[in-house]
């Protein structure tokens, strides 16, 4: 029967029949029964694919009122993947503002006399992601501006605005050495990550040479297990490290043929390596510094007592942020915010979520937020929660800046967020039709074993709502 079997054409008339039985559009206005019969077809089609056939597809596109136009396994809980991230991104819009920044200070136990500080220097972190190697070597420049020529102690990173556990509780071992899941500290510099660079063998199979890494990490033990993979294979390391661990296990291939080729992993102390790197930038500035660097979690007398402020450096404004977040899915930037959140009221981060958003007549069931950025699989939503939270974020007090922060295709008519890890797919935006009629939606796949079919399925998806005409 052409492209399709018997079994699959019973499978989509099924499908279709038992929607319109169940009445899935006996209440709904504003599309037309033959747009939610292809909705309905699509996700049967894709079930015909064998990578999707037991997989958990959930669906669920309201209008722009906010009413349920199409559902499927809607009521259910999925892991979300970094569509999550929306959650705490639009939480921290409405809650702190698009003009918030983050602050860090650096401040001195001793006032600045003469061109020497008699005490230490302290980087007191604000919790501020974006903070950069560039930012401390302007911070050394004014130093130097202010007459600073030596200082008699140490230096010292301060994170504690941040307390507990660097890395989630939830965040597998398999990613907390890595870049993407870098740890959350109240002092950060450049992520809190860095760059390792190898150089594959001359055989598929010979060991490589590790070159070192940028920015520097110091007080580290490198242990390179990686081999060389064949050509074309891309990064296969995985880096094995953990929360403030002064040893670095390297495992994996690097492509043959690959000239120095690069991954980038996390840093084990953010608030020592910080500490570090600015030490080393104000000796590159010719400030004397008589003592080490250090950070707060190695003081046996907790942090010293600083009064004299000599810097106080604002982050970018918290809308470009998450622009930022949105744009990188930035697993880091979003980590900071959703702990944030929850020093800011000083109640759990997943409560200052849920509690506002109740207040704007959303309320969750099925939500398990073990952190706010969704590498977490503890983590889990309803697709029609997802969805609901797009249309409260687009229709509320910021919504033309949350808008704005997202992701737009298709000249503008889809702003979304996506999100994707082992087996889980995950889209959610708004979309508006030719006609100019809104809708907003949330498509999550979880357990599938192909990302090509749950792109195409998403791809499909997205391109029916921006075609479908809606009726009166």
């Amino acid at each position: 029967m052409n492209s399709f079997s018997k079994n699959t054409l019973l499978l989509l008339m099924t499908s279709a029949l038992f929607a319109l039985l169940l009445g899935r559009w006996s209440e709904q206005k504003s599309i037309s029964i033959e747009s939610s019969t292809e909705l309905a077809l699509i996700i049967a089609r894709s079930k015909s694919d064998p990578s999707l056939a037991s997989a958990a597809i959930g669906l669920c596109v309201l209008d722009a009122d906010g009413k349920v136009l199409f559902e499927e396994n809607a009521r259910s809980s999925f892991i979300p993947a970094s569509t999550l991230k929306t959650l705490t991104t639009a939480t921290a819009l409405e809650v702190l503002g698009p003009d918030f920044r983050f602050h860090t200070r650096v401040k001195a136990t001793a006032p600045l006399e003469q061109g020497v500080i008699n005490g230490d220097l302290i980087i007191s972190g604000g919790g501020d992601p974006k903070l950069s190697l560039e930012n401390l070597r302007k911070w050394a420049a004014r130093l130097k501006e202010l007459g600073m020529k030596r200082l008699t102690g140490r230096i010292i990173g301060d994170g504690s605005m941040f307390n507990g556990s660097l890395f989630d509780d939830f965040w597998n071992w398999g990613d907390i050495g890595n870049g993407y899941g870098s740890p959350i500290s109240g002092l950060n510099l450049e992520h809190n990550r860095y760059a390792a660079t190898f150089r594959p063998g001359h055989s598929v199979g010979d060991p490589t040479d590790f070159l070192g890494s940028f920015p520097e990490l110091p007080a580290v033990k490198w242990i390179n297990e990686t081999t060389t993979g064949e050509r074309d294979s891309g990064d296969g390391v995985v880096v094995h490290g953990g929360e403030r661990t002064p040893v670095i296990h390297l495992r994996g291939t690097i492509p043959i043929g690959a000239a120095d080729f690069t991954v980038v992993g996390a840093v084990p102390d953010p608030e020592f390596f910080a500490a570090h790197h600015f030490r080393m930038i104000l000796l590159e500035e010719g400030i004397e510094v008589a003592g080490s660097a250090t950070s707060t979690s190695e003081l046996e007398k907790g942090v010293p007592v600083a009064p004299v402020t000599l810097i106080d450096h604002p982050s970018p404004a918290l809308t470009e942020i998450i622009t930022s977040i949105h744009s990188e899915s930035d697993n880091h930037e979003t980590e900071c915010l959703f702990r944030y959140l929850g020093l800011h009221q000083k109640k759990t981060s997943e409560s200052v979520i849920r509690d506002h958003w109740k207040s704007r007549g959303l309320v969750f069931e099925g939500l398990r937020m073990e952190d706010g950025c969704g590498l977490a699989r503890a983590d889990f939503i309803r697709p029609l929660d997802l969805a609901l939270l797009q249309f409260r974020a687009a229709t509320g007090p910021m919504s033309s800046v949350y808008e704005s922060t997202l992701l737009t295709h298709y000249q503008g008519r889809l702003r979304a967020k996506g999100g994707a890890m082992s087996s889980v797919h995950s889209y959610t935006g708004i979309t508006v039709n030719a006609a100019g009629q809104r809708t907003y939606f949330a498509l999550m796949v979880n357990h599938h074993t192909d990302s090509k079919a749950a792109y195409h399925l998403r791809d499909s998806v997205v391109r029916h709502l921006l075609q479908a005409t809606s009726t009166p």
